[in-house]
């Protein structure tokens, strides 16, 4: 009987709902607009929408650093930008391209 019961109770959630018959109030809009608004707020704070480490190609790092494809040969070759090739391209860390933005912004 227990069973006959619970399958009964379980059978009336798989009843398809009528949404029109459904009435939310003023309060219940006001409710989720507050937390859709403090969940954007909290999403936008977060670090967990950037990449841990994205990597550049060598086109977009030249046009970052406006540098010619020599200067940023040099600056491979002097070791001042590490890079790590993989079949034929240049690949540069993200954090790495900005720490010399960074320290060009004293010059």
């Amino acid at each position: 009987m227990l069973f006959t019961a619970l399958s009964n109770d379980f059978q009336s959630l798989l009843q398809p709902i009528d949404f029109q018959s459904i009435v939310v109030g003023l309060s219940d809009l006001e409710k989720l607009k507050t937390a859709l608004v403090a969940d954007i707020a909290k999403l936008l704070k977060s670090d967990s929408l950037q990449p841990e480490n994205k990597w550049l190609k060598s086109k977009e790092v030249r046009k970052l650093l406006n540098i010619s494809p020599g200067t940023l040969q040099s600056l491979r070759i002097k070791g001042v930008l590490p890079f790590t090739k993989i079949g034929g391209i240049m690949y540069y860390s993200s954090e790495d391209v900005n720490n010399i933005m960074t320290s060009k912004k004293g010059n």
